[in-house]
């Protein structure tokens, strides 16, 4: 009897366990923040956390929504109800007060999110043209260059960005292929290819700015960039405000979005989108093609004053 207990307490630790090592370390300390957020409204107000009762989240979510996007109600509670489960709890995040509370907040306040704006090409090639004539040193602007490119014609995520290996690029006779091990959307690991052709005009060109980085870093293994994903964004910011622009309207995110929006507006089909930036969901890609059509199907192009 006593070894059936021993064997059982193995098994859920191993669960646990396997719970845990289902999403990546960074989408755990994602949750964890969030779920620290919730437990210290809990401890605030003499409510348990853990487990908590769907009355508590419901006064939760309505207390986040005077200062937080729609995005975020939705997303903490993803994070506390995963966290439950990580310690063996279920939370219904379904329940009727907690669903209605959202939809009477979403008729409220409304759920339009303003993200960073895209890096569209005049801008990309603005931001080019600040990297070649900054004072930054020669090594580190071939690196700066490479990484705005690549990030921006792979459709990458910056986490994405940053965690490409040297062994992970593979440079043919069109182009490169990069292959991305696991990103935000693919949580078991298999992994995609992002084909990247060469460009006709060099000095924009992803893939020789990226053989320069390789070849004038000597790079044999490890990451290709050695930087943070944080840092993807500040240098973003850094050579926006270099070239004029206002940089607090850019982040890591605008080279994704970018690329997305400018291959929409050049009339790529929403699966070849799909397909480069990783996208299991239409929505988001949508979202990105109906903005680079508001000009392009505007009705009032009918019109002659």
């Amino acid at each position: 009897m006593n070894n059936l207990i021993t064997d059982i307490k193995s098994l859920e630790l191993e669960t646990i366990k396997n719970l845990r090592n289902s999403k990546s370390t960074n989408t755990l300390r994602a949750y964890q923040s969030d779920y620290n957020d919730f437990s210290l409204f809990c401890s605030k107000n003499g409510f348990q956390a853990m487990p908590t009762q769907p009355k508590i989240l419901a006064l939760y979510i309505t207390h986040l929504s005077s200062y937080s996007k729609y995005s975020t109600l939705k997303r903490r509670l993803a994070s506390i109800s995963i966290l439950h489960k990580t310690k063996g709890h279920y939370i219904d995040t379904k329940h009727p007060i907690i669903m209605e509370n959202l939809m009477g907040i979403k008729r409220t306040n409304g759920s339009n999110q303003k993200g960073k704006k895209p890096l569209l090409i005049n801008d990309l090639k603005i931001l080019i043209n600040a990297i070649h004539q900054s004072n930054e040193k020669d090594k580190r602007k071939i690196r700066d260059k490479a990484l705005v490119l690549i990030g921006f014609s792979g459709g990458f995520r910056r986490s994405e960005l940053v965690d490409i290996q040297y062994e992970d690029v593979e440079f043919v006779l069109e182009g490169v292929k990069i292959f991305v091990k696991r990103s935000k959307t693919d949580q078991s690991g298999e992994g995609m290819t992002k084909a990247i052709p060469y460009f006709d005009n060099e000095k924009f060109c992803p893939v020789s700015s990226l053989k320069s980085w390789i070849e004038i870093s000597d790079l044999k293994k490890g990451k290709i960039f050695d930087v943070s994903d944080k840092s993807v964004a500040l240098i973003i910011k850094k050579y926006a405000n270099y070239a004029g622009l206002d940089s607090h309207k850019y982040a890591g995110h605008s080279l994704r979005s970018g690329f997305a929006t400018s291959a929409a507006e050049s009339g790529a089909e929403e699966r070849s989108i799909m397909a480069m930036t990783g996208h299991k969901s239409t929505e988001m890609v949508r979202r990105y093609i109906k903005e680079a059509n508001l000009f392009k199907n505007n009705a009032l192009n009918k019109i002659k004053i």
